[in-house]
């Protein structure tokens, strides 16, 4: 027997051995015609480099899953992103998502938040509320989890700019909720990096939010065991019209530079590198897709191990959300975006991702309505419980197609890397305009193949419905949620103690000047009824703003 397949027999019996001990669902995992099927597929006769490049799921490189049941163990969690004008309006959509099987929670806020204004301020009037909920305060934050145990919910919060002031929102809630720290699991967005590369809702300059993030890295690492500190976000990146290959290759080395940056700063790669999640979309082209995901967790785990040195296997397995493309969404015939979202969703569950959210059918057009909504969550659990796709791990490893794919997709992100790393690195790369201009470069090449019908958009460039109108219902928000946001921040600053707001500001602005972490002053001020917005100008006073150079 040659020393190959030893080490091909020895790699199989401990993954069989894992699955063994490891949690199984109490589901049939049966055909529909009641054939039998194992929990996975491998060659009787593995190549030279099998193990190399693919090996079993739950073993390194990770090309095959993250665990080594994959979905018979635990299905991926079901997230609808939701968001909408009032912290209560927003707490009771959630209550309803959740009755209907949605097994976790993520946070869509407003533009105001998402800039880190306060309701009141001038640049926030007529945005309150309108595209995700308005939060400013601890006091919203209570109302947004009203009866909502955040000891057994999962949330994801899509914040970036001002994340650590809304973490230690959603900390200072848990705990007058009684929570431990350490039982709080869920996401926070965090990556700022790809909002000065795609998304552009940054507040801080590059170096300071860098700073920010390391702070907060070090103290989930100590605090929060549970909880994902970053979703290393490629999605935006998607949506502003990269390719696939450059969605995987920026995405990735964003999370580099964060470990990079956290490693620079004094911490054990292995204390923070295993809540490190990402963030990709799930777009259209149905097998790129599945091989993009497939050639990220090889990437990531090689990079890791190999470059970085970390030792610890949890620390070398990539784990992402996926959310369905919201560019590909169409206005023009929206039932059809159901039909694309069930393709996408497929896409992400057959790539092997841990969190799936499914766009509604109307949200080209306004926030979901609860209909939509639902439509959208039965998608997943269509997908889950009917297809069968969760019955095997990695039931497409080993198609040559597919194969093929996912090696092209590695060997397009290393150029990539390559060009960053000859350009000083992603912050550089960034004051330079590089990932903006090549975006933007790939986005009109895009535009032109559509316009041109060499790629078809149901709906928009063919398959047209003349003198069409659209006749679904939409949700609509007027300005209500921002009277009420006004009113309810005019009450907070009139009963709070307003010395002991400003001398928890003045706590930030100095923790900012010198090294020691920001995040628990900012979790006092929290508690002292400082909004979102003060803390922001104390942080602001000491880091400065950002703009960026016009790219052409």
């Amino acid at each position: 027997m040659s020393r190959q397949l030893e080490l091909f027999n020895e790699a199989k019996q401990r993954w069989e051995k894992e699955v063994q001990t490891s949690v199984k669902r109490d589901y049939n995992f049966d055909t529909l015609s009641g054939e039998s099927l194992e929990p996975l597929y491998y060659p009787v006769k593995p190549s030279d480099d099998y193990l190399e490049k693919l090996g079993f799921p739950g073993q390194f490189p990770y090309t095959r899953g993250v665990h080594a049941n994959m979905y018979r163990g635990k299905l991926w969690t079901k997230r609808q992103f939701s968001g909408f004008g009032t912290p209560e309006e927003t707490n009771s959509r959630y209550h309803s998502l959740l009755n209907k099987g949605q097994t976790g929670l993520s946070v869509a806020y407003d533009m105001p938040t998402l800039m880190g204004y306060d309701p009141d301020h001038p640049w926030s009037n007529g945005e309150v509320g309108k595209c995700g909920v308005s939060v400013a305060s601890i006091k919203d934050m209570e109302k947004l989890f009203k009866d909502i145990n955040l000891g057994e919910i999962s949330v994801s919060q899509t914040i970036n700019g001002p994340a650590m002031i809304l973490l230690a929102f959603y900390i200072a809630v848990a705990e007058n909720q009684g929570v431990p720290l350490a039982n709080l699991r869920g996401t926070l967005q965090n990556d700022i990096l790809k909002e000065f590369i795609a998304q552009k809702e940054w507040i801080f300059p590059p170096q300071p939010s860098m700073r920010i993030i390391t702070d907060m890295m070090a103290f989930c690492s100590e605090h929060m065991p549970q909880f994902n500190t970053i979703s290393i976000s490629g999605y935006h990146i998607r949506e502003a019209g990269s390719t696939a290959a450059q969605e995987l290759a920026f995405t990735l080395a964003d999370g580099f530079a964060y470990v990079e940056h956290a490693m620079a700063a004094g911490l054990d790669i292995d204390s923070f590198a295993p809540r490190l999640s990402f963030f990709f979309n799930s777009h259209l082209d149905f097998f790129e897709e599945i091989a993009k995901y497939r050639a990220a967790r090889r990437i990531w785990a090689k990079r890791m191990k190999n470059k970085y040195g970390a030792n610890n296997p949890r620390s070398w397995k990539l784990r992402f959300h996926a959310q369905t493309a919201g560019c590909s969404l169409t206005a023009q015939q929206p039932e059809n975006n159901i039909a694309r979202t069930g393709f996408q969703a497929l896409a992400a569950v057959l790539g092997g991702t841990q969190s799936l959210h499914t766009n509604s059918m109307d949200e080209t057009l306004a926030l979901p309505t609860e209909k939509a909504a639902e439509i959208a969550l039965r998608t997943q659990q269509l997908i889950a419980f009917e297809t069968g796709v969760a019955n095997v791990a990695d039931p497409l490893g080993g198609s040559w197609f597919v194969e093929s794919l996912t090696d092209h997709m590695e060997t397009e992100a290393e150029k990539y890397f390559e060009e960053i790393e000859n350009l000083g690195g992603v912050i550089p790369a960034i004051e330079k305009g590089y990932f903006q201009r090549e975006i933007a470069y790939a986005a009109s090449e895009y535009q032109q193949k559509i316009d041109d019908k060499e790629l078809i958009h149901v709906g928009v460039n063919d398959f047209i419905k003349e003198d069409e109108e659209i006749e679904i219902p939409l949700l609509e928000i007027g300005d209500e949620a921002e009277n009420v946001q006004m009113e309810s921040l005019t009450k907070l600053r009139k009963e709070r103690d307003e010395n002991m707001v400003q001398k928890a500001l003045s706590r930030i602005q100095e923790a900012c000047a010198n090294s020691e972490n920001i995040m628990p002053p900012i979790i006092e001020a929290s508690k002292a009824f400082a909004t979102m917005g003060e803390i922001v100008v104390a942080m602001k006073a000491e880091f400065g703003e950002w703009q960026e150079a016009a790219v052409f």
